[in-house]
């Protein structure tokens, strides 16, 4: 299994491409969905890395594809303009789709 990153800029695809992760940079909300829509069909992905932005874009596609299918994992990672603490976004989540407040 491997990684696969869909982020909203171009810097944080050049460092994840030095880690060995490939993935695809997209600006607006259509092009977001139908990257994530072709990462969630790839057998040999097992975790899909997202930028906060690109959640943002798509925020309901990806909670619904986090409560409703087991694999490729989503995670939402902070990049070079982060502006939430990723413990908000984990809290947030488990509100969300759990009914708990942290």
């Amino acid at each position: 299994m491997k990684f696969y990153l869909i982020s909203d800029n171009i810097d944080t695809q050049m460092g994840m491409r030095l880690a060995g992760i490939e993935g695809v940079v997209s600006h607006t909300p259509e092009q977001t969905q139908q990257a994530l829509d072709e990462a969630m069909k790839m057998d040999d992905v097992g975790i899909v890395l997202m930028t906060e932005k690109a959640v943002k874009q798509i925020q309901d596609t990806v909670y619904e594809y986090k409560l409703t299918c087991k694999q490729p994992l989503i995670v939402e990672i902070p990049d070079r303009h982060a502006t939430s603490k990723i413990s908000d976004t984990i809290s947030r989540y488990l509100s969300e789709a759990v009914g708990i407040k942290l």
